[in-house]
C-alpha cells in the first residue's frame, strides 16, 4: 500500500496538469468567441454540446467515472460559454434593449387601479406610492387590474406579490407572465390586522370569520385558538368588512385593517392578531409600457427551463459565474405540463452593467423561453 503522503502528492501533480490543460482550453475559447463574433453565430449549441458528451462520457471505463466526467464536461461547456458571453458584451455586441429608460415615472394625470374596496391595503399601497389624492379607482379581481391596463381604462396597476409571513401571492406571479405588463415600481406596506365585528358584538359571540384567504393564514395561531369558528375566504379584507356590515348579524367577524373599523362603521372585537408583528406585504407596480427608473437597481425576469437533470443549476449559474444576488426565486407549474415550472427570479443590478447583461445574454439563449417582467 502506498504513503498516503505519496498518494496526495500524485494527485496534486495531476491536478496541476489539469488546471494547465483548463486554461488552454479556455485560451482557445476566446478564438471561438472572435469566430462567432465575426460570423454572428450563437454561443449556444445544444446539438454540438450533446454530441460532445456523449462521445467523451463513452471513453469511460465505468459506470461512475461516465457519470462523473459528463458532469465535468458540462461545467467546463458551461464557463466556456459564459467566457463568449462576456467577451461578447466587451467588444460592444449588447442584446437589443427592450426598455426605454426615463428620469422618473409620469405619474400626473395617470389613473391608478387596484383590487377591493375603499380600505383595502391595496388602497393603502396605492395612497403610499403614487400619493393621497392620486386619480385611483377599484375593481373586484386582480386579473380585472391587468385587463384595466391593457384596455387602457388605467396607466397602472398595484397588485400584492408577497407576504412576509403567508409567503407568494401566487395569481398574481401567473398574471404576470399571461400579461404584457411590466413592473415599474415597489411597495411594501404593514400589515396589521384586527378583528372587526358590529357595535354591540362581542368577541364570545363570533362564530364565523371572513376575510382574504391570505389573511386567513397570515393570523392562523390567533385562529386556532378559537377551532370552533368558520373561516371564510373573500377576495378582499375590505369585502369582508362591508359584508359584516351589511349582513348585521352579530355572529360574523372580519380580519382586515383597523381604518375598515372607521369606513364601515364596525367596532375593534381584537388587536393586533397577525402572527407575525413585523409582517408586511410587498406590493408591486405595473404598467403596459416597457419603461424603467435611471436608479432602478432591481431586475425580474421568468424563465423555462428544460425538464432533466441539472437543468435549473445551469440556469442559476448564471448569476453565481457573474457575481449577481438573487433576492427572490419562485416557481409555478406550467399548464398542461405535469410536474414542470416556470421559475420567477427577482435579483440586485440595473442594464448598465456587463455583468447583467452576460447573465441575461446567457439566460436568454439556454432556456427554453424567457422574459423580463421589468426593472424599478
Amino acid at each position: 500500500m502506498q504513503d498516503l503522503q505519496k498518494i496526495r502528492e500524485e494527485i496534486d501533480d495531476i491536478d496541476n496538469q489539469i488546471v494547465e490543460l483548463y486554461e488552454a482550453r479556455m485560451k482557445l475559447t476566446e478564438e471561438v468567441a472572435e469566430y462567432k463574433i465575426n460570423t454572428g453565430k450563437q454561443v449556444f449549441d445544444k446539438e454540438r454540446e450533446e454530441s460532445k458528451l456523449a462521445t467523451l462520457s463513452g471513453k469511460a471505463k465505468s459506470a461512475f467515472t461516465r457519470h462523473g466526467i459528463r458532469e465535468l464536461f458540462e461545467q467546463i461547456m458551461s464557463m466556456s460559454r459564459k467566457k463568449q458571453y462576456k467577451l461578447l458584451t466587451g467588444h460592444g455586441i449588447l442584446p437589443k434593449q427592450e426598455f426605454t429608460k426615463v428620469d422618473k415615472l409620469d405619474v400626473a394625470g395617470g389613473r391608478i387601479v387596484f383590487q377591493g374596496l375603499e380600505g383595502a391595503y391595496s388602497q393603502e399601497a396605492t395612497e403610499l406610492f403614487f400619493g393621497r389624492d392620486c386619480d385611483s379607482f377599484h375593481v373586484s379581481s386582480w386579473k380585472d387590474a391587468m385587463e384595466a391596463i391593457k384596455n387602457k381604462e388605467a396607466d397602472y396597476a398595484v397588485l400584492p406579490i408577497e407576504n412576509s409571513s403567508a409567503g407568494i401571492v401566487s395569481e398574481n406571479y401567473d398574471l404576470l407572465e399571461e400579461y404584457d405588463n411590466y413592473i415599474v415600481g415597489e411597495q411594501i406596506v404593514k400589515i396589521n390586522h384586527v378583528l372587526l365585528g358590529l357595535e354591540d358584538a362581542d368577541e364570545r359571540d363570533i362564530t364565523s370569520v371572513y376575510s382574504h384567504k391570505q389573511s386567513i393564514m397570515q393570523c392562523s395561531d390567533f385562529l386556532e385558538k378559537h377551532p370552533g369558528w368558520e373561516k371564510i375566504s373573500l377576495s378582499n379584507n375590505a369585502v369582508a368588512a362591508r359584508k359584516v356590515k351589511e349582513d348585521g348579524l352579530i355572529h360574523q367577524a372580519a380580519i382586515a385593517s383597523e381604518k375598515n373599523a372607521e369606513i364601515y362603521g364596525l367596532k375593534v372585537l381584537r388587536k393586533s392578531i397577525q402572527n407575525n408583528v413585523n409582517n408586511s406585504t410587498r406590493f408591486i407596480i405595473v404598467t403596459n409600457k416597457k419603461i424603467y427608473t435611471k436608479d432602478a437597481d432591481r431586475i425580474s425576469i421568468c424563465f423555462e427551463i428544460n425538464h432533466e437533470s441539472g437543468a435549473l443549476y445551469h440556469a442559476l449559474s448564471h448569476f453565481i459565474y457573474n457575481g449577481i444576488n438573487m433576492t427572490n426565486i419562485q416557481s409555478r407549474p406550467l399548464q398542461n405540463k405535469n410536474w414542470e415550472y416556470r421559475f420567477f427570479i427577482d435579483f440586485e443590478g440595473n442594464f448598465n452593467d456587463n455583468a447583467v447583461m452576460n447573465a441575461l445574454r446567457g439566460l436568454r439563449e439556454e432556456t427554453i423561453s424567457f422574459r423580463i417582467l421589468g426593472t424599478y
